[in-house]
């Protein structure tokens, strides 16, 4: 179970999360959560890598994972709004991701990085965003040639702002290190459609308990039932996750 998005002025929930994991940890062996996110991104570099590192300290005894987001998303998501910053901002630079990767991997390898390369939270016309996601590459080299350690791609990077992203952009991303990509908007999305073609198509038989165009005194219940259009919202939701998966190559081939 993950959480997701905790900016600055959230902490005292997250210190009650991690509350309850430790709690939870002590008497079963396990948290509660097997993942937390941090979202500092409004705040200075240096606050960002602080405070994450402070909480990753309590998360490491417990063998949790922590993503943290450096560099700026553009939209709004969760209360952190950045939806008038200067195009410029969000693009994170090689440096900033591995003074990240330095602060947290002396507490644990348990961390993956939310690196800005122009994403946008929300759903967007094609062309209304600039995605590089070569930039992950290049952060990826930097890492490599700082570490000299043989590893070419050391990062473990996250792709905020998926929702609407092209094929070879997903497929570019994850080539450069991306191991957790974002698609709530599109999944929203997907939900509704189920629900939205049920209503049009059966919008005669939902307007009353009985009486359709079947006869006027058939009962509609079967077809009223929450149940049934919630299935239909289910049934297009899944084909949206089964596409995720196929995007982000975490299909079983054999």
């Amino acid at each position: 179970m993950h959480s997701d998005h905790c900016a600055k002025k959230l902490l005292p929930w997250f210190d009650g999360m991690l509350d309850a994991d430790e709690a939870y940890f002590k008497e079963h062996g396990v948290p509660l959560f097997s993942s937390h996110m941090l979202d500092l991104s409004e705040e200075s570099k240096e606050e960002n890598i602080e405070t994450c590192v402070k909480y990753f300290k309590r998360m490491a005894k417990m063998n949790q994972w922590l993503e943290m987001e450096i560099g700026i998303t553009g939209g709004e998501e969760d209360g952190v709004d950045n939806s008038d910053v200067d195009n410029a901002s969000l693009y994170t630079q090689p440096e900033d991701i591995f003074d990240v990767y330095k602060a947290f991997a002396a507490v644990s390898p348990n961390f993956s990085i939310a690196a800005a390369f122009g994403n946008v939270h929300g759903v967007y016309k094609p062309g209304n965003v600039k995605l590089r996601p070569e930039i992950l590459g290049k952060h990826q080299e930097y890492a490599a040639q700082q570490l000299s350690n043989g590893d070419q791609k050391p990062l473990f990077l996250v792709f905020h702002g998926g929702s609407g992203s092209s094929e070879a952009e997903i497929q570019e991303a994850v080539s450069n290190g991306v191991v957790k990509m974002n698609v709530g908007k599109c999944m929203a999305d997907r939900y509704l459609e189920g629900i939205r073609n049920f209503i049009t198509k059966k919008i005669d038989y939902l307007k009353t308990q009985v009486g359709n165009p079947d006869g006027a005194d058939k009962p509609n219940k079967k077809v009223y039932d929450v149940r049934h259009r919630v299935r239909e919202s289910e049934l297009t939701m899944r084909d949206r996750v089964k596409q995720a998966c196929k995007d982000l190559n975490n299909v079983n081939t054999l």
